[in-house]
């Protein structure tokens, strides 16, 4: 059996590479952004880095956080500055922080500004030494899910206890006061401090109680002073602030926006695909994974084999609708496009989670368009639609309704089936069963169809 295969009628052909085209265009930054990262960054000498770290701790502040250390190291910068001001953030992201700023070639003093709670407290205790502005704090960094209810996990309780301990351990700070600001159920007591903190308490030190307790060295009001506390008031400072781009990558790979954009351009594209015409719908499909892969690569998670899997992902899908391959395409298109897409994410699983989301919304979506536009969507390329149907002007015989209550003469006898004359036109005819010789008047009393009935007439019998 033949597969039937639309026509590509000029419309369709354009809708495509319009499609693709926009594509193409709207990718043009990513393009621009990656000459322009590749520009050298002359060394300046020795200097202090200043490097702000103020807003959730996630991967777009990683990487930030990872060019910034970069130039410092090529710079050979002296020693950083890492001011923190944060509620916290994702764990992976805080580890690989971590682990940038205890392994960095310089030298790390953590300054706090305001909060260093949960994931920028791990962060703080990977530096060298810490200093806390008068009325900031750190600590709070029990484990919480996406609505901030305390995970009550085991496991994940002691990894990340573990962690927090290892990080506090580095430069010689209290391991259990690093224990006991994620594990609510341990008991300490801190001499220090004069009080004893009781199970189902998780710990937050003030900058007063931090000096106390030996987690921070100093406390400073500003940069400078806290730059003079650790003999580094003479030096050059240069500060490395998030450039635009780097602002608008933070933004786009949040999970919330990751997953928004991903559900509006499967659900634009789809309905373009499905609905001939391009318009709105694929425009704002288009844009929408621009911005994905835009927003990755200026945050340096994704390259241009990322682009390029997902533009091939797209070109078989279309493909599909036109080449009778058995659903190959359509499979390997989909493939190549969920690969472009998490090869592009920072963590796999957290892709995998919002494109899973992004699917099933886009999915419901999708249906509810295709129910409303039924008729316009491209499957009716494959299914015969027209209706040889009466309003349409298309008539299987002649109607003989006109006949209806007009007498006429047997031509013959009718058994009940025979022919008469009415109007001087030969007529077939039936009876309701009865028998009706050549020669008689009769009338028609029924049409239905093509069946004209008839009944013996007798002008007196039927007054």
């Amino acid at each position: 059996m033949q597969r039937t295969l639309p026509k590509l009628g000029p419309r369709m052909i354009v809708s495509v590479v319009a499609l693709l085209a926009i594509m193409l265009l709207a990718l043009l930054p990513v393009a621009a952004y990656a000459a322009d990262s590749n520009a050298d960054n002359s060394s300046i000498g020795p200097a202090v880095y200043v490097i702000r770290a103020e807003q959730t701790v996630e991967s777009g502040l990683q990487a930030f956080l990872e060019r910034a250390y970069e130039e410092a190291e090529e710079a050979r910068a002296e020693h950083i500055l890492l001011v923190i001001n944060t509620l916290g953030g994702r764990v992976d992201s805080a580890e690989e922080i971590g682990h940038l700023v205890r392994t960095s070639k310089v030298p790390t003093t953590a300054f706090v500004q305001g909060k260093a709670v949960s994931a920028g407290t791990y962060i703080a205790l990977n530096a060298k030494g810490i200093i806390m502005e008068p009325g900031s704090a750190i600590g709070a960094a029990a484990v919480v899910d996406g609505s901030g209810e305390l995970i009550d996990n085991p496991k994940i309780i002691s990894y990340w206890t573990k962690a927090m301990m290892e990080a506090a351990q580095l430069n010689g700070r209290n391991t259990d006061i690093a224990a006991k600001m994620v594990d609510p159920r341990i008991k300490l007591k801190l001499p220090e401090l004069g009080q004893t903190l009781e199970s189902g308490e998780i710990l937050t030190l003030s900058a007063t109680e931090a000096v106390k307790v030996g987690y921070a060295e100093f406390t400073a009001r500003t940069i400078d002073e806290a730059l003079a506390a650790i003999g580094l008031d003479e030096r050059q400072i240069v500060e490395i602030k998030p450039s635009v781009l780097e602002k608008i990558g933070q933004f786009l790979t949040s999970p919330v926006v990751v997953t928004l954009l991903l559900i509006i351009g499967i659900v634009g594209v789809a309905i373009e695909l499905l609905v001939p015409g391009f318009g709105f719908p694929g425009i704002a499909g288009i844009i929408a994974f621009a911005l994905y892969f835009f927003g990755h690569f200026v945050a340096g998670f994704a390259g241009m084999e990322s682009v390029v899997l997902f533009i091939v992902g797209i070109v078989l899908l279309v493909s599909e609708l036109f080449i009778p391959s058995f659903g190959i395409l359509g499979i390997l298109g989909t493939v190549s496009l969920i690969a472009g897409i998490v090869t592009s994410a920072s963590d796999t699983r957290t892709a995998i989670v919002s494109l899973a989301i992004a699917l099933a919304a886009a999915a419901l979506i999708v249906i509810f368009v295709a129910i409303r536009f039924k008729h316009r969507g491209v499957w009716n390329k494959f299914i015969l639609s027209d209706r040889l149907t009466t309003d349409e002007g298309y008539v299987s015989n002649p109607t003989k309704v006109s006949l209806l209550g007009k007498k006429g003469v047997t031509l013959t006898p009718l058994r009940p089936a025979g022919t008469v004359t009415i109007d001087d036109e030969r007529i077939d005819v039936v009876t309701d069963g009865e028998f009706i010789s050549a020669g008689i008047e009769v009338k028609v009393i029924k049409v239905d169809g093509a069946r004209v009935i008839v009944q013996q007439w007798n002008e007196k019998a039927n007054q």
